[in-house]
């Protein structure tokens, strides 16, 4: 079993380096707190588009919401022009971020069309630009999430690493795949070692880290200084804090019994609730309410009736219905 050290991003200290991935339309503020309850090494935010951040839209101020419990917090901003990317990383440095992450991972059409993401993978000039705009921009710490390359005739994640270091970065994540993979095939933990050899910081190791053993393994080939989890999560926020005990203690905290299930994804609807409303909020929910209850007795037949409910408060009788086996059992 690997054994994880502190890790250093500038002056923040991370005592246990297992981090929650920034997943867009998933690692809201809500979701944040219930992963952060039970333990993880470092929240980052849903990718925030500097152009948005820089206009103070309603979306983008959402999605750089966050709560003291998660301090120190990174904000992660996506952007393809040195002048905003600046502009908006000093704007999350004025709201708190204690560290701004650059976004140079995201496959997604939308983003990529738009010379952002990994699309920037292909043009190292611009991406180092980006960078160095970014560090001079703030006094808190930069750090820089990728892919392998664009494609694996271009696996340039050890140069564009290299040039982030100079620029001044503190920290590099790497998911193993290609853009052009998107999520398919397997994350290729090895080739990360390559990135890890190339730099002298911190190296964070993503992709496909669902469990601990996923998180043992991932180390062991990679060399990282540390794991970031993202859809491992799903359903699981704690999941996280279970890898952390493993990787510090070698011993694994079960799971929440269903009831504390139940309570847990409660609490969580009621914060998404007040977070967004409940109009959005109840759409919001039903990813989290379908990944929460997968592999539970009947999940499937109740996921598809609560997914056309758009009442807050039947949702809630519902869940409570669905849950009433194992809550019944509980209390006798």
């Amino acid at each position: 079993m690997q054994r994880l050290n502190p890790i250093l991003i500038g002056p923040v200290r991370i005592d246990i380096p297992v981090i929650l991935a920034p997943m867009t339309g998933v690692t809201d503020m809500p979701f944040r707190k219930i992963v952060r309850q039970f333990g993880c090494g470092l929240n980052v935010t849903e990718m925030i588009a500097s152009q948005a951040m820089i206009r103070e839209t309603r979306q983008s101020l959402q999605k750089a919401a966050w709560d003291p419990m998660e301090e120190p917090v990174s904000m992660q901003l996506a952007g393809c022009t040195p002048h905003e990317m600046g502009e908006a990383a000093r704007l999350n440095e004025d709201r708190g971020a204690a560290i701004i992450d650059i976004n140079m991972g995201c496959p997604v059409k939308k983003v990529v069309n738009g010379d952002a993401g990994s699309a920037l993978m292909r043009d190292l000039p611009l991406a180092a630009k980006l960078i160095e705009a970014t560090v001079k921009a703030v006094s808190v710490p930069v750090t820089v999430k990728m892919r392998m390359g664009w494609d694996h005739d271009s696996l340039n994640a050890p140069e564009l690493a290299h040039i982030a270091e100079d620029l001044g970065a503190k920290l590099i994540t790497v998911h193993g795949r290609t853009r052009n993979q998107m999520y398919k095939g397997s994350a290729d933990w090895t080739f990360v070692r390559k990135v890890k050899d190339a730099v002298k910081l911190p190296v964070i190791v993503n992709g496909d880290i669902c469990s601990v053993e996923d998180a043992n393994q991932a180390l062991d080939l990679s060399g990282a200084d540390g794991v970031m989890i993202g859809r491992g999560a799903y359903g699981r926020p704690w999941l996280i804090s279970q890898v952390m005990a493993a990787l510090t203690t070698g011993a694994v905290p079960p799971d929440p019994s269903v009831e504390e299930q139940y309570h847990i994804i409660i609490r969580h609807y009621h914060d998404m609730l007040a977070h967004y409303g409940d109009v959005t909020g109840v759409n919001m929910a039903r990813k989290h309410i379908g990944w929460y209850t997968k592999g539970l007795h009947g999940s499937a037949d109740f996921r598809n009736a609560v997914n056309q409910i758009n009442d807050t408060k039947v949702v809630l009788d519902m869940l409570e219905r669905f849950y009433e086996p194992w809550l019944s059992r509980a209390a006798a």
